[in-house]
């Protein structure tokens, strides 16, 4: 709600412009004229302007999904004109010169003809202001564009859309009840006004040019107010806290009627596949997974997912990955293909970027099974790792009930090895644990979080099992941490088998070297797949590095240390 309140304020706002100022006249000259026949077509024509130019965000947003890197540099030019306009009125005086003369031509034409053209007359010069309203409506508007080029087109980019075309038409409306006497009054305000619209094409203009050396990947996604990760983030650590994983598992005689198949419509790009659709897919068995890349529980769940897959696929069954980020750079398709190729994952999966289909299921958590017979009805559902065979007995169990011959009712042998082996039957290991405040626990560095600006923090004595601390500087946002210089370390007190940690480099473009030490020592034998014996290793991407394997779970001391700056750490997860 808040963000379509500011979605139509920025639109109402947008009347104080200087570039607004030359069609103002005309708007005003209609004030004694009947508001069915004048003002009415005015706003008609000004909210059939902004239709299109949803529907432009609509079109355009599909095929920009589909081509992230042009969609990048199409938001980029989004940002650098509205920047430019921001910045120098003159230029979105020279912009829409055009279209001011349009309207003085339409406002002469319709005091001149009688009351039928008059109608169209307001009509069309309600489409000329619109698209007079558009250069002169700063950042609000450049974002919403900006989202939907982004993310994709979606309702709620459309409705944010209508927000700021509603309040542009009531700013419209007041101006056409009010009449010329404010007129006087606006242009004593466009002084300020003009040094605030400086101010912010300054600010946007400098984003561009951060952007663009890419010194922040992500600053694009998070700007967007059609972007709302942490909001959906919060929203969805209140509904389900950590380690509110439902205690009922439901086994292979729990196949109840769990309501409707809901749409995969929310989805911002497939892979593996053209889109698919509920009807589409009415008589097959489908087993929806939700999952997103870098998490572990996921990884080590994949390859019964894909043996599934392989050994139903001729029998009527559907395998369909949706895949919903935890992070930010789970939105990027890019990261999210590579994922895919080096799973080996060959069946359909749905981006769902925006939780669309998360919220239709009303799931939450990864992972999520939701088994779907062939008459599109929810049977069953799963949630978390492990119980593999008691899922695969559902899966034949509703092909049996479609009339499939399954033969021997045996189950799939999976042999995972590396990241995707299966986790420890210990329960004592440590918990998943965040580097960024929001959800950071058992954070011991002298001091506590410096929010968001560099700091120096120190690694204390680790007493207790779970501790764990910084070391050298870092500056620690909401949902991850940058190291500032070489050096920068990471402590944890841990007890498990497995020792895994998301990261990513800060510059895509600079590999980030590291250094593991176990108990003080080189890892030996308990190196994990991502570091050699001596304990080194390189962040090459923004995925799950797997940092320590051993025989057996025990207490032990892990430390990295980062040999170049810029390293991004988000989350331990432990097997």
């Amino acid at each position: 709600m808040i963000l379509f309140l500011l979605a139509y304020l920025g639109g109402a706002l947008t009347i104080v412009s200087p570039c607004i100022l030359p069609v103002l006249p005309f708007v005003f000259a209609r004030a004694d004229q009947p508001f069915v026949k004048s003002g009415l077509p005015m706003l008609l024509g000004m909210a059939v302007t902004f239709a299109a130019v949803a529907t432009l965000a609509v079109v355009g947003g599909s095929w920009v999904v589909e081509a992230n890197n042009y969609g990048r540099i199409a938001a980029l030019v989004i940002l650098g004109l509205f920047g430019l306009l921001l910045l120098f009125p003159s230029l979105a005086d020279r912009a829409t010169r055009p279209l001011v003369a349009l309207g003085a031509r339409l406002s002469r034409n319709a005091g001149q003809d009688g009351g039928g053209s008059s109608f169209l007359s307001s009509l069309l010069l309600g489409v000329a202001t619109g698209l007079l309203w558009a250069p002169c409506a700063g950042p609000v508007l450049g974002l919403l564009l900006t989202g939907a080029a982004l993310n994709g087109a979606s309702a709620q980019t459309s409705l944010l859309l209508l927000a700021y075309a509603l309040g542009a038409a009531t700013s419209l409306a007041l101006a056409l009840l009010v009449g010329g006497r404010v007129f006087a009054a606006m242009k004593r305000s466009i002084r300020a006004g003009e040094w605030v619209r400086k101010a912010l094409g300054v600010a946007v203009l400098a984003g561009v040019v951060a952007i663009g050396l890419g010194l922040d990947t992500g600053l694009l996604t998070r700007l967007s107010l059609a972007s709302t990760a942490r909001f959906e983030q919060g929203l969805l650590d209140r509904l389900h806290p950590e380690g509110a994983m439902p205690k009922d598992m439901p086994g292979a005689d729990a196949l109840a009627d769990k309501g409707p198949f809901p749409s995969l419509a929310g989805a911002t790009g497939w892979m593996n596949s053209p889109p698919l659709t509920t009807e589409s897919l009415r008589g097959k068995v489908v087993l929806i997974d939700f999952w997103t890349y870098s998490c572990i529980n996921c990884l080590r769940t994949i390859p019964y997912v894909k043996a599934w897959q392989e050994k139903y696929r001729d029998k009527g069954f559907v395998v369909i990955g949706v895949h919903t980020p935890e992070f930010a750079f789970e939105r990027d398709p890019d990261n999210v293909a590579k994922a895919i190729r080096d799973l080996g994952i060959t069946y359909p999966v749905a981006l769902d970027n925006r939780y669309a289909i998360w919220r239709g299921f009303d799931n939450k958590y990864w992972p999520a099974h939701y088994f779907i017979d062939a008459k599109g009805r929810i049977r069953a559902a799963r949630f978390g790792e492990g119980h593999h065979e008691e899922s695969e007995k559902i899966i034949q169990r509703l092909i049996a009930e479609n009339g499939g011959a399954l033969g021997a009712m045996d189950t799939a042998l999976v042999d995972a090895k590396g990241v995707g082996e299966g986790e420890s039957t210990r329960k004592d290991r440590s918990p998943e644990t965040y580097v960024g405040y929001d959800r950071a626990a058992n954070f011991v560095s002298p001091g506590g979080f410096v929010r968001d600006a560099v700091h120096d923090y120190a690694v204390p004595t680790l007493a207790s099992r779970n501790d764990w601390a910084l070391g050298g500087q870092w500056t620690i946002g909401g949902e991850h941490g940058v190291s500032a210089a070489p050096g920068a370390r990471i402590a944890f007190r841990f007890r498990g088998r497995d020792l895994h940690l998301v990261l990513g480099a800060a510059d895509a473009k600079r590999p980030v070297r590291f250094r593991v030490t176990l108990d003080g020592k080189a890892p030996g034998a308990d190196h994990g797949l991502d570091i050699d014996a001596k304990g080194n290793g390189t962040v090459t991407g923004q995925r799950l590095y797997q940092l320590v394997r051993q025989q057996g779970p025990q207490d032990r001391t892990f430390q990295i240390e980062f040999l170049d700056p810029g390293v991004q750490a988000f989350a331990f997860t432990f097997g």
